[in-house]
């Protein structure tokens, strides 16, 4: 039994699902033309490469859940976030994740 695994999954689930319903700021940090084959409700796109230049409207946010197509880019997203001071930054992983909560 991987006991880890299992905790943390189970924790991750019902943690996500509260964040989306008390109203996260969903952030899809894929491109423009994966965004738009598909993507959560609600959420906003905000590619990776245009974050540096986009920080100010991460600024004041509550929580915000960021997320992409595998997860990579989410984790660059809020590793960025974090050292520029935007605070509340969840890494979602991938979008069809989040999505799961968003239906």
């Amino acid at each position: 039994m991987n006991f880890s695994t299992q905790t943390a999954t189970t924790f991750t689930a019902i943690d996500f699902s509260k964040l989306i319903t008390e109203g996260a700021w969903l952030v899809d940090v894929r491109t423009d033309a994966e965004f738009a084959e598909g993507h959560v409700a609600g959420s906003v796109n905000i590619p990776l490469h245009t974050i540096p230049d986009q920080l100010d409207l991460f600024k004041n946010k509550g929580n915000i859940i960021v997320f992409c197509r595998s997860g990579g880019r989410s984790t660059q997203a809020k590793a960025f976030l974090d050292m520029n001071g935007i605070e509340n930054v969840v890494n979602g992983g991938t979008w069809n994740f989040i999505n799961q909560f968003c239906s």
